[in-house]
């Protein structure tokens, strides 16, 4: 399988409301988006498509929201492109495949890695390399070839307890399993220990967070998109440059193309209603009147807009946007050695039981650039992460923690030397703690011309993380089209039930 594949036959399709193609010349609404993270361009995108006069505000110096990138001097004098580390692009983000598709049709610039390995520091290993993709045989083939999870495990699992899991539905699963913990959920169906650690521990730590908090919705979420409710498991691709070369850049040419106006550096501090039912967005430098406004921010920028907007939406809303709240923070660490690590080592590994570390990536394995520098100086580009710090941790004994399981993991860098390196530690991520989902803010507010955005924005589909950023982005832009009788986009996802009409069945036994 390559990035250029297409969708599973039994996605989902949702078309949008019908309407006109597009804005004649002269009716095309001014339109703010606040934040240029991939929410914030999937909304600017579809509204400038749809002929939309659309100003896009980024508080940062380039796109990209957290995957942007910048340019930073190494000691060997070097320029390089730093980033916040690592993202998977699994085959199942339609939406955000199909916003990366305007500047990349063939998917180009996306490079398939062959697994996702997940090592546990008790020696064992796993693999979904060769696991079957077509659900139910996905699970019973991880079952069948995993050193962690095998059919005695499986015996020894309450059935019952994890019929659930054949039949995930959304939104349903929220009522059902949101007032539990991720890790109450594996303890209730007795998932085996090893592979709590291995496979289910991964997905909460995607979302930056302890299991022991982390809604069990969430996890069952993530449990439908990658195992029984897709086909394409958990392979994915990776950008072959920099998030900024491969992605953004590209995508911000085209939006300036369609004749958007870009702000870098220009972060929006309110939202304000006027009197002709339009906004004046606020900046540090101008007022500016616009018909409508999507906030395609993180949860603390969300949080500082609202409450810098005193008379946008009612109470209740403002309280629900008041309790999101924002995982714990999280270290990337990217490090230039001065020796290559051993050829077989895969471009990521995921970890688990390494003092803190989550997973290693090895960026000349697939990233342009980095395999450039590493071809010249005969070294290699090797990234750290540790997600969910707990508090009061000191940054430089986490950092040298990393460092120290890196050499447990790959003994051949105990003899490398740093050329340089750089610690990213950022508190930004959403959380989406036990109980959380009924005051999670929806794309629709209380005023009719502003939406919200992002992966902190609560939808009725299975998406979750990047996806979910793109697929919100790209409703909170529609629901305003629709407004103004102009077509959205038509999305994909993966099935909102479980695919296998069996397995469905008897996942209603566990509801009798």
């Amino acid at each position: 399988m390559t990035a250029r594949r297409g969708r599973d036959r039994k996605a989902e399709i949702l078309r949008p409301p019908p309407g006109r193609a597009r804005f004649a010349a002269g009716d095309a609404p001014r339109v703010a988006v606040a934040g240029g993270g991939i929410a914030g361009l999937a909304a600017a995108t579809l509204l400038a498509e749809r002929g939309a006069r659309v100003t896009l505000h980024e508080r940062e110096e380039s796109l990209g929201g957290r995957l942007a990138g910048w340019r930073t001097r190494l000691s060997d004098g070097s320029s390089v492109t730093m980033s916040r580390g690592f993202h998977a692009f699994f085959r199942q983000y339609y939406n955000l495949r199909g916003l990366l598709r305007r500047t990349d049709p063939g998917l180009d610039r996306l490079r398939p890695l062959p697994d996702y390995p997940l090592r546990h520091s008790g020696g064992l290993t796993d693999s979904f390399a060769r696991v079957p993709r077509t659900p139910p045989f996905s699970a019973l083939g991880f079952v069948a070839l995993s050193p962690t999870f095998g059919w005695r495990d499986l015996a020894g699992m309450d059935p019952r307890a994890a019929l659930p899991l054949l039949d995930v539905r959304v939104p349903e699963v929220y009522a059902r399993f949101d007032d539990m913990s991720a890790t109450a959920f594996l303890e209730r169906v007795r998932f085996p220990e090893t592979a709590h650690h291995l496979a289910f521990e991964v997905f909460s730590r995607s979302f930056f967070a302890d299991p022991r908090r982390l809604s069990a919705a969430e996890l069952l979420l993530m449990f439908h998109i990658y195992f029984l409710g897709s086909a394409e498991g958990l392979l994915f691709d990776v950008p072959d440059e920099p998030f900024p070369q491969a992605l953004w850049e590209p995508l911000g040419d085209y939006l300036q193309r369609l004749g958007a106006d870009i702000r870098t550096g220009a972060p929006v501090r309110g939202v304000h209603p006027d009197d002709t039912g339009g906004v004046q967005v606020r900046t540090d430098d101008t007022l500016d009147r616009h018909d409508a406004a999507v906030l395609a921010l993180d949860p603390g920028a969300l949080r500082g807009v609202v409450a810098a907007s005193a008379d946008l939406g009612t109470a209740a809303w403002r309280d629900d946007i008041a309790t999101t709240t924002t995982a714990p923070p999280f270290l990337v660490s990217r490090l230039w050695l001065d020796r290559p690590v051993r050829a077989d080592r895969p471009g990521f590994l995921g970890t688990s039981g390494y003092d803190g570390l989550d997973n290693i990536s090895v960026l000349n394995r697939y990233e342009g650039e980095a395999a450039r520098w590493a071809a010249r100086n005969g070294g290699s580009v090797v990234e750290l992460h540790a997600y969910a710090v707990a508090p009061g941790s000191t940054p430089e004994t986490v950092q040298n923690r990393l460092i120290d399981s890196l050499r447990r993991v790959y003994p051949e860098t105990r003899e490398a030397r740093i050329v340089d390196a750089r610690h990213e530690w950022r508190a930004d991520c959403p959380f989406f703690p036990v109980g959380s989902h009924a005051r999670r803010p929806t794309v629709a507010t209380p005023h009719p011309k502003v939406t919200v955005a992002g992966d902190a924005i609560r939808s009725d589909l299975p998406v979750a993380l990047m996806e979910r950023a793109a697929t919100t982005g790209f409703l909170a832009a529609g629901r305003l089209l629709a407004d103004w009788g102009v077509r959205g986009q038509t999305l994909w996802t993966v099935p909102r039930a479980g695919r296998s009409a069996a397995l469905r069945a008897l996942a209603g036994i566990g509801n009798g």
